[in-house]
């Protein structure tokens, strides 16, 4: 089983004399979730539990993406790439819009909730898409993203589509497991964004 989720830092602080709201939204934006592995025997368990000892607690990190999120619900069609230049400077740390390109043209090339992965290996990023993408006659198209951009993003970096991921790491330092009267392992863990 899986929940898997992103949290934002969002103050709200509330008058007790005439319930006025201000809200102040904050930079913090993260993905976390929380796996659940099918009962296994020993010789399936260890591998699992080896994995997460030899992350050493929150020491360690590792790639995971949303596993019912694989694949984009838009066509994903053509090399997408993102695209710089116009001013001011676009796709810059702080943005929640990608300018990209390389789209097949006058497609749906992603749906609402389809996941993209800038970077790869430690430096993978995972962001879902908030809207459906369109690309225009020349193949470009806009993103409206979640997180935003923790960096600036270089002209013409690959934009991953299929089987996106980002870094991880275990939420606490906690390696434990659980057998029953069958020898059967349970195996679980939560995990959050290494930022």
């Amino acid at each position: 089983s899986a929940r898997f989720g992103g949290r934002s830092v969002v103050a709200v602080a509330k008058s007790p004399f005439t319930g006025e709201e201000q809200v102040q939204r904050h930079q913090g934006q993260w993905w976390e979730a929380e796996i659940g592995l099918p009962k296994m025997k020993r010789a399936e368990a260890e591998a699992w539990n080896s994995f997460r000892i030899k992350l050493n607690g929150r020491q360690g990190t590792f790639l995971l993406g949303d596993p019912d999120g694989d694949s984009p619900r838009g066509t994903g069609g053509g090399t997408p790439l993102v695209k710089t230049g116009g001013s001011p400077t676009p796709n810059v740390r702080g943005d929640n819009e990608l300018l990209t390109d390389g789209w097949i043209p006058l497609e749906l090339v992603l749906g609402a909730g389809d996941y993209i992965q800038l970077g790869s290996g430690a430096t993978a990023r995972l962001h879902k898409v908030l809207d459906d993408v369109t690309s225009d006659s020349g193949g470009e198209a806009t993103l409206t993203i979640w997180p935003d951009l923790r960096a600036d993003i270089a002209d013409n970096a690959p934009i991953t589509v299929i089987n996106c991921v980002g870094v991880f790491r275990m939420a606490s330092n906690e390696m434990s497991w659980d057998t029953d009267v069958m020898r059967l392992y349970g195996i679980g863990f939560q995990a959050v964004e290494a930022l």
